[in-house]
């Protein structure tokens, strides 16, 4: 399970109805924007709960690292440490191994979206610019890297505060937001930092609430 929603009924029913076992809840990053369920799902069914190894939450976790992988029988998945919107961000990188041995689809958070990339100003004014320079990083060295044909699935889509013009079409691929995401246009790094600053929209007031339950220390 990936970055679950507070109410984790609807993933139990899914894993009793296809007799599956949830092993384990891999978050991309600590949440600002919806409280995480991962604790409670954890509770109700011995799953580890997975963070990057730089998330500096209050509770047990599995720390991951860039290229651990998680085997979950036909299926793995390949950690990417990608930097940008929290200092913690990761990407996971899913391989079918019944369909063949290269990668099918990445699970990009909120490092990339369907039409834009995370916002990097969540950390405060002083953050931001680092963390828009390791987002570039973490885009254009990174998932850009990938072969054209794997499939983005990110964590939100239009309507979340986490960016400015992300689509409200769920799912893409590499190759398309290649050439059509305003955020991968060919930039300098530092012309990046400052299109990535410019014109965010306010951050909600819920966001530094629900990233201190998140963290566990609220």
């Amino acid at each position: 399970m990936v970055d679950p929603q507070l109410d984790v009924a609807p993933y139990l029913d899914v894993a009793a109805q296809s007799k599956m076992q949830i092993r384990y809840i891999v978050e991309t990053h600590v949440q600002a924007d919806h409280l995480s369920g991962c604790r409670e799902l954890a509770g109700r069914t011995g799953a580890t709960v997975c963070f990057h190894e730089s998330a500096q939450v209050a509770f047990p976790f599995q720390p991951l690292n860039d290229r651990d992988v998680l085997d979950l029988g036909n299926v793995q998945g390949t950690v990417l440490h990608t930097p940008g919107h929290s200092l913690d961000s990761i990407c996971l990188l899913v391989t079918d191994k019944t369909r063949g041995p290269e990668p099918w689809f990445v699970l990009t958070g909120d490092t990339l979206f369907v039409g834009d990339a995370g916002r990097p100003d969540l950390h405060g004014e002083d953050a931001s610019r680092r963390l828009a320079g390791q987002l570039y990083d973490s885009l254009f060295e990174k998932l850009l890297t990938l072969p054209d044909a794997i499939e983005v699935y990110p964590t939100h889509f239009s309507g979340s505060a986490c960016g400015r013009n992300m689509s409200g079409k769920p799912h893409s691929t590499i190759g398309f937001e290649r050439r059509f995401n305003v955020a991968l246009k060919p930039r300098s790094r530092e012309e990046f930092i400052e299109f990535m600053l410019a014109n965010l929209p306010p951050q909600p007031p819920e966001f530094a609430t629900n990233r201190q339950k998140n963290l566990g220390v609220a």
